[in-house]
């Protein structure tokens, strides 16, 4: 046994001779990223070659480093140094892009030297700045490990940063300019590696970044692959496992999902740990400059007329009543109030005059692109923005949908409807305008029946001749989706239902969109509780009678009922402070199975695969003796 062990060990030492392998023994304060940074190796090299790494990593350890697939050949690299400026005066039709063509210098360059220009288009007359550089050329070694890589079609940086075996996070480190969605022809920065080391792309495969603690049980629920299959697609997990940042190769047909629907609530204020003060900022279009402040009645007038100004106040009094919630759980918070007058511009001034890299959250703005530029913006620095009171445009890695989207509300609508053991029957009642969600249900309900609305001929308008539901309800539980947009119809089938509903035949109204066309006067609420409409929903209505702190302290002070924007305010904020309280940072505190409830909102966020945060719980709720209640 000893000769065998001799013999092995002498094969394995001359093996790694030949390999040219290095030993590297670990000092203190190293960690594993920095000794792959000085051996021009990833992590990933590091640990398939020493596992118990993982697991054992301390001073004085013995480390294998592979040989760096970089090259390092010294090379010409170009540097310049400011020496002046030349003053330009803008002509009619000239652009940023074009002075920085005619000078040779960048368009940011030019922004830094007449930083009004972040926040303001170029005008004719205005008089700019244009730097001047002197260049240098210089010899260089060690810097050569990055090269320039022209992005092709169809790649995005979850591809390419496969490709170069790298994470997306050190992509984005390497180009702190990147856009979020990368065309072809692009040029980004990468690892100089030979082009034989390059990893081979499959168009026919999407790339998923590892989140943070995410194993193969969760990767499983996400993409619907098991362990082994993720090992075949990429063999290297057999060797490191899997690490927070790896890119995987997985089929263009996973898709995805989440299953857990029934994520039992988290009591967050009972795990506070971290005591830091929070920094958040405000972004609201509070428009300022249109009120005049030295009149009482004129802003008193303005606030009541103007729905936004009064959507933005009540969201902005449920923020500072969360501040005070947090304060008495010991949780300090330093907020920062910014006006961006529902402006683009004003939010790039604000995003330009401010440093928001140490700020822990942003919430807002609501305009939507403004939103985008404010998330933009804050991505190099990984601050997460919230989308609050809107949609996104584009959910970057930063950004946090506190709004779930329609498709899920819809599903969530339709599995209550298919788990409801009790029902007889379901059927659909649809004008013409609403053939995709009959499509959706005929998918998901194969036995479903459907009920057209009739079209009026001169103005095209749906509707019911009183007989049209003759006959065509029996004895039990039948649910009925009423899919329209239109206010009219849908308050002539409310009504007609309503005279079929008895103790018999047991009527149950929902949709799958609940707008405007289920309000107004037209709409009578006593129909809607006999049919107990239920419906999918981003916010339930407080109980007025229950033991709530909150709703007692706002109607003391201000001796009304808080608005649904009151709550949403209170709500995010409270959610945000304690999910910050509980980890280092909310990205940390945003597992996917974390599920927090509060006046009116739960927060769920599951990570999307190709982007941020996306919240997840939603409510099916219900109209019940003339109140709206959550469905069991």
């Amino acid at each position: 046994m000893k000769k065998l062990l001799t013999v092995m060990l002498i094969s394995l030492a001359l093996n790694l001779g030949a390999q040219n392998y290095i030993e590297h023994k670990i000092k203190e304060g190293e960690t594993i990223e920095s000794i792959a940074k000085k051996y021009l190796v990833t992590p990933f090299d590091i640990l398939a070659l020493n596992p118990d790494a993982k697991t054992k990593f301390q001073p004085n350890t013995i480390l294998i480093i592979p040989n760096s697939k970089i090259k390092n050949e010294p090379i010409d690299e170009e540097s310049k140094e400011l020496i002046g400026y030349k003053t330009h005066k803008v002509k009619r039709k000239e652009t940023l892009y074009g002075l920085s063509k005619k000078y040779g210098v960048s368009e940011e360059d030019i922004k830094k030297a007449n930083r009004f220009l972040y926040a303001e288009n170029l005008k004719k007359g205005d008089k700019i700045r244009i730097p001047r550089y002197k260049t240098f050329i210089s010899k260089v070694s060690l810097k050569n490990t990055v090269k320039k890589y022209k992005v092709q079609p169809k790649e995005g940086k979850w591809r390419i940063a496969y490709k170069f075996g790298i994470t997306v996070e050190e992509l984005e480190a390497l180009n702190p300019n990147m856009p979020p969605i990368l065309q072809p022809g692009d040029e980004l920065n990468v690892p100089n590696i030979k082009d034989k080391d390059e990893k081979a792309i499959d168009l026919e495969y999407d790339y998923y970044e590892v989140l943070p603690k995410e194993g193969f049980y969760r990767l499983k629920i996400k993409t619907g692959l098991t362990q082994e299959e993720l090992e075949d697609l990429n063999p290297e997990l057999k060797q490191t496992g899997l690490k927070a940042g790896m890119v995987l190769k997985i089929p263009a047909t996973a898709k995805m999902t989440s299953e857990l629907t029934d994520v039992e609530t988290t009591k967050l204020a009972s795990n506070i740990k971290n005591y830091k003060v929070k920094k958040l900022a405000l972004m609201l279009p509070y428009r300022l400059h249109r009120i005049d402040v030295d009149s009482v009645e004129e802003t008193k007038e303005e606030i009541k007329n103007n729905k936004l100004l009064s959507t933005v106040l009540d969201f902005h009094i449920g923020v500072r009543m969360a501040l005070d919630s947090a304060k008495r759980l010991g949780i300090s918070t330093d907020l920062k109030v910014f006006d961006t007058e529902y402006q683009p511009s004003k939010v790039s001034k604000i995003l330009a005059d401010n440093d928001f890299s140490e700020y822990d959250a942003v919430i807002g703005p609501m305009q939507v692109e403004a939103f985008n530029r404010a998330a933009k913006a804050l991505k190099v620095d990984r601050v997460p923005v919230i989308a609050a009171l809107n949609k996104p445009k584009e959910v970057y890695s930063n950004v946090f949908q506190s709004i779930p989207e329609d498709t899920l509300l819809q599903n969530l609508m339709i599995d209550f409807v298919k788990k409801d053991s009790l029902k007889s029957r379901v059927m659909i009642i649809a004008d013409e305008a609403s053939t995709a969600h009959v499509s959706l249900l005929k998918k998901e309900i194969p036995d479903i029946t459907v009920k057209y609305a009739r079209k009026h001929k001169k103005t095209g308008l749906p509707y019911f001749y009183p007989t049209d539901l003759d006959n065509t309800f029996t004895e039990g539980k039948t649910y009925v989706f009423l899919e329209t947009k239109s206010n009219a119809f849908a308050s002539s089938v409310i009504s007609l239902l309503n005279g079929i509903n008895d103790n018999k035949v047991k009527i149950i109204l929902t949709t799958l969109d609940k707008g405007k066309q289920f309000d107004g006067k037209d709409i009578s609420n006593n129909h809607l509780s006999n049919l107990k409409f239920h419906y999918p929903s981003v916010h339930k209505n407080f109980n007025e009678n229950g033991s709530n702190g909150f709703v007692k302290a706002y109607k003391k002070e201000f001796g009304v009922s808080p608005s649904k924007y009151a709550a949403r305010g209170f709500d995010i904020t409270l959610d945000i402070l304690l999910r910050l309280a509980t980890e280092d940072n909310l990205y940390d505190a945003s597992e996917e199975v974390i599920e927090t409830e509060y006046i009116e909102n739960k927060f769920r966020y599951n990570k999307s695969l190709f982007g941020g945060y996306v919240n997840e719980a939603v409510y099916i709720v219900k109209y019940d003796d003339l109140r709206i209640i959550e469905a069991n």
